[in-house]
């Protein structure tokens, strides 16, 4: 049996999906985080704040094929375990998604609500909405404890991923993985 037809494995389509999301929400964070480096108004920190909002619009796009991988590759059965773990894994899978949809969605009314620009890789995206200063401020703030709450629930994926793989050696990890 080849690991494309192993029925515990992720298809490869979902499995390159998932690392491309990961480098991509990387990239989101890193760019959002590094521009405090630099003081505002400042070239550096308008372009990390660009790459922030073109990979965050690229992670909403390709969300959509990941939940279509989703749909037509079915996901490996779930490690064995107690109820309780399975459930805070579903649980913390589907929020994961809702933030990957709602988190650029609400970064998208963030720069429309200010009257500003959406750039995505050359062109400017049509604002969602009219300038609104108040609700851009209110969009912002839940836009950035969304960004808090992702921070703390890939923290719990990739740390259950490293408890399945190495303290439960029950392959979770590897299911992941690409040609293994």
């Amino acid at each position: 049996m080849t690991a494309e037809d192993d029925p515990r494995r992720y298809a490869l389509p979902s499995i390159m999906l998932h690392w491309l999301m990961v480098a991509l929400i990387v990239g989101v964070y890193a760019a959002i985080e590094l521009r405090e480096f630099w003081p505002r108004g400042s070239a550096t920190r308008e372009a990390f704040k660009t790459w922030h909002f073109m990979l965050g619009l690229s992670v909403f796009g390709l969300v959509w094929f990941r939940i279509a991988a989703r749909l037509i590759w079915a996901a490996p059965p779930p490690a064995s375990g107690p109820v309780w773990r399975k459930t805070v894994a579903g649980a913390t899978h589907l929020a994961l998604y809702v933030l990957m949809i709602a988190m650029p969605v609400a970064g998208w009314l963030i720069l429309s609500a200010e009257g500003e620009a959406i750039p995505f890789f050359g062109f400017d995206l049509p604002p969602l909405i009219a300038a609104n200063a108040a609700l851009a401020e209110n969009v912002e703030d839940i836009h950035e404890l969304g960004g808090t709450i992702g921070y703390w629930l890939i923290g719990l994926h990739a740390a259950a991923s490293l408890f399945h793989h190495y303290i439960l050696e029950d392959r979770g990890l590897a299911r992941m993985r690409a040609g293994t």
